[in-house]
């Protein structure tokens, strides 16, 4: 975000902007994927069936739907800096609340509540980008922010069963929530809030004038960039970006367990791209911010996805292999060029907050329908593979082709 009337403003350093978000973005992450690794103890302690336990770690999906919009308006209403810090405040609030909780009901609560966080931080945290990071550098800053999500669920997996041993239930929520609490604390002193823009000469008269007008104008002249073309050819492969990431990372690991891979292998398999991606999104933005374009990268990665997704599903031997590097490598940097190309879709700085909100939006429709496709296409029996592959492909290939349908740098 651009503050042209203190031409004296400074940026800070990348690296110490982008390192805080990413442990923020670390500790949360981590905060909701500490579930499904200790999902059959859960369901002990808590004596519900396997249908209960699983809103306990999709709950931040179906909530992501319904807060990404809410949070896009705090953001323009708010310090961005604030909203994380707040999110932060209540991830740490409700697994404090989780880790003492008696029935399921109250965990399920907490467990939206952390889901509430996790959307407030990933729809700030390229606001905070924006208004901190000088432009030449903020696909550098973005590639080690992204890190965030990757290595947060890594995290949880490899340490949640370790804790949980060493600790117990109660425990193991309490060293998440300080977790959070002090990665709260570096981003609190490190990072500094934005210098308020000076009031234009003629800012009360423009006001006047804006509000005079027909709300139906005044809505097209500040939110119509959210229904041109140009901006949905941009949405939708971001969108069918994580309908394909989803449908790998649920039912991956089932068809090479079909094949009769182990199963402690082919989870593996299934999150390796993920690991990778500590490479790739840094390398995408640093990309990103030497040729000065981001486009060629996101079309890149999008065929990348396209293709090595159904290869996921359906093959074995060297041909998974393949992929599953090429998935790491290409396709996971895709986050990091879409975020830094998406101011340029919205054109005004302005609208990065409500925008935020909206690919957020955008997002967690396309995890949910990650799920919910690969289902309805697999059968009841989870047989027809090639079918599901097939389909996959094709919305991979749409996507790459409203990429390159879409202008943008």
């Amino acid at each position: 975000m651009e503050y042209p009337n203190h031409p004296a403003r400074r940026y800070q350093n990348c690296i110490a902007v982008a390192v805080p978000l990413f442990l923020v973005a670390t500790a949360v992450t981590a905060i909701q994927y500490k579930i499904p690794t200790i999902m059959v103890p859960v369901m002990q302690q808590f004596g519900v069936g396997a249908y209960a336990a699983s809103w306990l770690m999709s709950i931040f999906t179906f909530v992501g739907i319904v807060f990404s919009l809410p949070v896009g308006m705090l953001a323009r209403r708010f310090q961005p800096k604030r909203i994380i810090l707040a999110a932060v405040v209540l991830a740490c609030a409700a697994s404090l609340a989780g880790a003492f909780a008696q029935d399921v009901a109250l965990l399920l609560a907490t467990r939206a509540l952390e889901g509430v966080s996790l959307v407030c931080v990933i729809a700030c945290g390229p606001i905070v980008i924006q208004q901190c990071v000088d432009p030449a550098r903020r696909g550098t800053a973005s590639g080690i922010w992204m890190l965030g999500g990757m290595i947060g669920a890594t995290l949880a997996g490899v340490t949640t069963p370790l804790l949980y041993d060493l600790v117990g239930f109660s425990g193991l929520w309490l060293a998440y929530a300080a977790f959070a609490a002090v990665s709260g604390a570096i981003l609190a002193v490190v990072v500094k809030a934005p210098a308020a823009k000076a009031p234009a000469a003629n800012g009360n008269e423009s006001r006047a004038v804006r509000d005079a007008r027909p709300f139906r104008e005044r809505l097209k002249a500040e939110y119509g960039v959210f229904a041109k073309p140009n901006t949905w050819a941009f949405y939708l492969p971001f969108g069918i970006f994580q309908i394909l990431l989803l449908s790998v990372l649920s039912y991956a690991p089932t068809s090479l367990q079909q094949q009769g891979m182990d199963a402690s292998l082919s989870g593996f398999v299934s999150t390796l791209p993920m690991l990778i991606a500590i490479v790739s999104s840094v390398a995408f933005g640093a990309l990103s911010d030497a040729l000065h374009r981001c486009k060629p990268l996101f079309v890149v990665g999008m065929l990348a996805m396209a293709l090595c997704t159904p290869v996921l599903l359906t093959l074995s031997g060297v041909p998974l292999w393949i992929a599953v590097v090429a998935m790491g490598l290409f396709a996971m940097g895709v986050p990091t060029v879409a975020i830094s190309a998406y101011p340029s879709i919205l054109g005004d700085p302005k609208l990065m907050t409500v925008g935020m909100g909206v690919l957020m939006l955008v997002q967690s429709m396309g995890q949910f329908l990650g799920s919910l496709v690969p289902a309805s296409l697999l059968g009841p029996d989870l047989s027809q593979w090639t079918l599901c592959a097939a389909v996959l492909c094709g919305l991979g290939l749409v996507g790459t082709v409203s990429l390159l349908a879409c202008r943008f740098r």
